[in-house]
């Protein structure tokens, strides 16, 4: 019985991305509902995104260098592997995973108090197609959210530079030669390929969770809950799966 159910609602959250692209709403309307978009889902993230990823990056360096004990290992390793695990897994899925809190439960609650103050249904009556006007825009704005995680990635290895040279745990000369050391101009590509998907992500899922919600004020609340988590595993689904695909 659940399998039917979850079969039911991945159906119908394929047949909602498909009605999206429907009967657009005119451009002059669009314009203004993308900008709002990408100020509350973009521009309103930087904060959060660059105080996580600065203290993060310097956590990964900083323990890094702890479990480099033998004497024998170059210190230039520290910032080798601060850069992979910030470029190749922190900045893209980690801020991707916080992301599904704070944006996720913004859509789903601003988009599941529509639903329930019957604003969707006077859309519907107007003869606008209402996932188109709702959702639409936040997909577009979130196709600037590789840019959020290349900010993501620049302060990480940037924190884990200060962390190192300042801690007293390598040389700021050691760090660098480490960071730019073997880089593969792919790993970049690869993070961006995912961002770009888990933004797809972002943007769909906890829209569908608010769209098709049923119920009060409280009910909003439970499906903010719901689709932060389903946000989640898909996120981390997606990831096993691409980098797979991509790397394996």
């Amino acid at each position: 019985m659940m399998l039917v159910r979850y079969l039911s609602q991945i159906g119908r959250y394929f047949l909602m991305l498909k009605e999206i692209f429907n009967k657009q709403t005119k451009w002059p309307v669009m314009r203004n509902l993308i900008f709002k978009e990408i100020d509350d889902l973009i521009i309103d993230s930087l904060g959060i995104v660059c105080f996580i990823s600065f203290f993060i990056g310097g956590v990964v360096a900083i323990q890094t260098a702890l479990n480099l004990t033998n004497p024998l290992i170059p210190k230039y390793l520290i910032g080798f592997a601060t850069r992979q695990s910030v470029i190749l897994e922190f900045a893209p899925t980690f801020i991707s995973v916080i992301m599904a809190g704070k944006m996720g439960s913004y859509i789903t609650s601003s988009i599941g108090t529509m639903r329930v103050t019957e604003q969707i249904d006077a859309l519907e009556v107007m003869g606008v197609n209402s996932l188109n006007y709702l959702v639409f825009p936040k997909i577009i704005a979130l196709l600037m959210y590789p840019f959020v995680i290349g900010i993501s990635m620049f302060l990480g290895i940037f924190g884990g530079w200060l962390a190192c040279a300042y801690g007293g745990f390598s040389t700021s000369q050691d760090f660098i030669q480490g960071a730019q050391m073997e880089f593969i101009p792919f790993h970049i590509t690869y993070a961006f390929i995912k961002t770009l998907i888990f933004a797809m992500l972002l943007a769909t899922i906890p829209s569908f969770h608010g769209y098709y919600m049923k119920g009060g004020a409280l009910e909003v609340g439970k499906a903010s809950t719901v689709s932060f988590v389903w946000t989640s595993v898909c996120i981390i689904l997606f990831n096993y799966i691409l980098t797979q695909l991509l790397l394996g």
